[in-house]
């Protein structure tokens, strides 16, 4: 496994819907802003919002880009997702096969 401390990241955002998923994960990668999305269903999200305890059935998109993208991507999100507090958090990816991570690279090349 090859080292790739803070040049890649995976980014997680929660989504309503699957047309939502389809339509934020096709802009992303139309923009060059991520290599890959995986669109992870049946998510149960519970937490509170403006004082109420909430519960909502969400999909959830693991996105695959480096982390010289991460602002461009986190505003393109946010520019066309429905939630008012819209979820964009990122890990970085410290370790992975050197080829998929080449692949990631060049994925988010313009």
């Amino acid at each position: 496994m090859a080292g790739a401390a803070g040049k890649f990241c995976m980014v997680f955002v929660t989504v309503p819907s699957r047309e939502v998923a389809k339509s934020i994960a096709g802009g992303l990668l139309s923009e060059k802003l991520a290599a890959c999305i995986n669109v992870i269903p049946g998510v149960t999200s519970y937490y509170e919002w403006q004082g109420k305890m909430e519960e909502d059935q969400e999909l959830l998109l693991m996105i695959k880009s480096t982390s010289a993208k991460f602002s461009e991507l986190s505003e393109f999100v946010k520019s066309k997702h429905p939630y008012d507090c819209v979820e964009v958090i990122s890990a970085d990816i410290d370790q992975g096969n050197q080829p998929y991570l080449d692949w990631i690279e060049k994925s988010c090349t313009k």
